[in-house]
């Protein structure tokens, strides 16, 4: 029988001589961040900036206390995501940080800087063969996050419209792909252009190393050869008038085990750490620049080195926690007309086709936790 990996969790009650920051700190060193030899090391701590008008993603204050936890240690810590690949606040380096100061994530909150890890335009990533691979042969991870010596990641749990929820292994799988990475997870065929936003700057064809790009037509408007075209998505990074776009035609099943397989490249061979925290549970993920009213009362926050075991400690809590009436996902539930038992899967029931659990599987066949676990309350 395989050994239960150790889940800590700790409430959002709270006592004037015991503070939800204070409770934080408690939590993280029960669970084990004080065994970690931080000492003249750089600790990436992966965590979602927030695009702006979203105001679920986690407070900067959070992040201070581990920051602070860090540096104690000896350590030097910096916040870290990698720029998006839909078009937001957030698709470059420059927009990506006037996004972070914008919602609070600046070295005066939090006592590090931000490190948008695959550089100015997406493109500054590199290569990590993924052993066991199924779909993908090397993943391409933003370099500062590869160049860190300890992984630390701190996820605002929530629903996903392709992937059920977004826990911690999409933080990290995902939001450590560079722009050509989250493509590669995305997208199973080639980038395409929207003519009606092409300027034909040939700023594309310049950046190409497979001369896939050419111009034509009345207009001289950009087209891509599929045939020549290998999708390394630089393109999509460098266009200043987001004409160039991939398809997001990726199998849901096919993306979730993408996910799986990002994860054990950016984890794989170093200490890693895991803090999830279950409050204001939207049904969207934080990449919206809105958040609806959060589908369950707010549980607790989370802690673990085994991110498996984390997201499903975290997804058997959203289960047995009261839906919020009014939601998204009462909503749902009224109208696919089924009873709220508690036996029913609140993911599935939110976002119909999407399977949080393959995803799961899939991590454990790569050997990145267990799914059986034990919860030790702080």
């Amino acid at each position: 029988m395989n050994q239960k990996s150790k889940v800590y969790f700790t409430t959002f009650r709270t006592t004037g001589a015991n503070n939800i920051l204070q409770k934080l700190k408690n939590l993280v060193l029960e669970a084990g961040l004080a065994t970690i030899d931080f000492e003249n090391k750089f600790a990436a701590i992966k965590i979602h900036l927030g695009e702006p008008g979203n105001l679920a993603y986690l407070r900067p204050n959070y992040a201070k206390v581990i920051v602070d936890l860090i540096k104690e240690a000896g350590g030097n810590p910096f916040l870290t995501d990698c720029n998006t690949l839909y078009v937001g606040r957030r698709k470059n380096a420059l927009e990506h940080l006037d996004a972070a100061y914008e919602n609070g994530y600046n070295p005066f909150v939090t006592g590090c800087h931000v490190i948008i890890a695959d550089g100015l335009k997406g493109t500054d990533d590199i290569e990590v063969p993924v052993e066991d691979g199924d779909y993908v042969e090397n993943a391409k991870i933003g370099r500062a996050i590869m160049d860190a010596d300890i992984i630390i990641s701190m996820t605002h749990f929530k629903g996903h419209e392709d992937t059920g929820f977004g826990g911690t292994l999409k933080n990290i799988g995902m939001g450590s792909g560079s722009r050509r990475g989250k493509m590669e997870m995305h997208s199973s065929s080639k980038p395409y252009v929207k003519e009606k936003k092409c300027r034909s700057c040939e700023m594309c064809s310049k950046i190409c190393a497979m001369k896939a790009i050419s111009y034509g037509g009345d207009e001289g408007k950009a087209s891509i050869n599929p045939d020549l075209c290998v999708g390394c998505g630089r393109c999509v990074g460098i266009c200043p008038f987001d004409a160039i776009s991939p398809k997001f035609d990726e199998s849901r099943e096919i993306l979730t085990k993408k996910i799986a397989e990002y994860t054990k490249a950016v984890v794989a061979g170093r200490p890693q750490f895991h803090i999830s925290f279950v409050m204001d549970v939207s049904p969207n993920c934080d990449c919206h620049v809105e958040n609806d009213l959060p589908i369950i009362q707010d549980v607790g926050i989370f802690a673990s080195i085994d991110p498996v075991a984390l997201d499903v400690a975290c997804a058997d809590a959203c289960n047995k926690a009261p839906i919020i009436s009014g939601s998204y996902l009462d909503e749902q539930i009224h109208q696919q007309h089924v009873s709220d038992s508690r036996e029913e899967d609140c993911f599935a029931l939110t976002h119909p086709g999407t399977d949080w659990k393959v995803c799961i599987d899939h991590a454990v066949k790569l050997g990145l936790g267990s799914k059986e676990y034990e919860i030790i309350e702080v």
